[in-house]
């Protein structure tokens, strides 16, 4: 079980020794799983999942959503859960997906009053034939399942929302404060890949308005012969171009994780309009090699194995 004291003695743990290259040798890479891979710098629940694999490999799952929770309960993250930026009308809504080895995935879109989407997710793969559900159908699915009615919007966000209705201005931000969408991906010491992702969305959205953190293919993709792949920044413009599952079927031709990143950054700049808007994409295959990539400077990663746990900067296009 996950307490805090457990938490900083895996922490000293872990910062003892550096973290392995990202470019290290395949082969080398299969001896270091469990490995966690989260973007931006989620320390705190790569390490939640780390030690969960490390004391139950099974429990891949359980250990992707109580890390991810661990983010979505925050209400200093203004991009997740509990304390996110709310949208034009001041209503905080949230988008969440979660994806197992053997293909099994489920999401929720434009959820309202319940704090821990991904949890909601995980419940519409296993208690319902469907992969998604939204708006007030997903609310009301949450609440049949045993979860709570939760305001999501904390003092300091209204009073954000307060100060941005002045102007009212849709902006979004690069990189904004260093943080965007929790995207995870794990593999285990069986060799078996899952991954989950959460969000809030961008910050005065469109009411009603759904990026690509719960749409399978785009914000999390994952396959267990192959790989699995998360995104975050302008979701947008990953929609457009199904990245997590392109980079999923780039490294089944044969390509690295590194490249396959960069692969589908370069057709996002192809196609698309990108001028003020980020990108950054994570990749984990089978063997556990990590990538990274994104369209900017400014994009960070975390990754905990058994050599270490850091936060890396990414490389970028532009």
């Amino acid at each position: 079980m996950f307490n805090r004291r457990s938490f900083n003695k895996i922490l000293s743990a872990l910062l003892v020794s550096p973290l392995m290259s990202c470019q290290s040798n395949p082969k080398d890479n299969a001896s270091h799983k469990p490995l966690v891979l989260s973007t931006w710098n989620n320390k705190e629940a790569n390490l939640i999942a780390y030690q969960i694999l490390k004391e139950n490999p099974s429990s891949i799952l359980d250990a992707i959503e109580k890390a991810v929770n661990s983010v979505e309960s925050n209400p200093l993250d203004v991009s997740v859960g509990y304390g996110g930026s709310p949208d034009s009308s001041g209503n905080v809504t949230l988008d969440a997906c979660i994806m197992d080895h053997n293909g099994n995935a489920g999401s929720v879109c434009f959820l309202k009053d319940i704090k821990n989407a991904v949890s909601v997710a995980r419940k519409v793969m296993e208690n319902s034939p469907h992969v998604m559900l939204c708006g007030q159908g997903a609310k009301e699915f949450a609440l049949l399942n045993g979860f709570t009615v939760f305001d999501l919007l904390t003092p300091q966000s209204k009073n954000k929302f307060l100060k941005w209705k002045e102007k009212a201005v849709f902006e979004p931000e690069i990189n904004s404060e260093r943080h965007d969408t929790i995207g995870l991906l794990a593999i285990n010491s069986l060799s078996n890949l899952s991954g989950a992702c959460s969000t809030s969305g961008l910050s005065y959205k469109l009411p009603g308005r759904v990026g690509d953190s719960p749409i399978i293919g785009s914000g999390l993709y994952v396959d267990n012969e192959v790989g699995a792949s998360t995104a975050t920044g302008y979701g947008e413009l990953v929609m457009q171009s199904c990245s997590s599952f392109l980079i999923v079927e780039l490294m089944r031709s044969g390509m690295t994780p590194m490249i396959a990143c960069k692969e589908a950054i370069k057709r996002i700049s192809l196609r698309t309009d990108i001028e003020n808007k980020q990108v950054g994409l994570l990749a984990l295959d089978k063997l556990g090699q990590v990538g990274a990539f994104a369209l900017r400077r400014g994009f960070n990663y975390t990754v905990a194995d058994i050599n270490g746990l850091q936060t890396l900067e990414s490389e970028y296009f532009l």
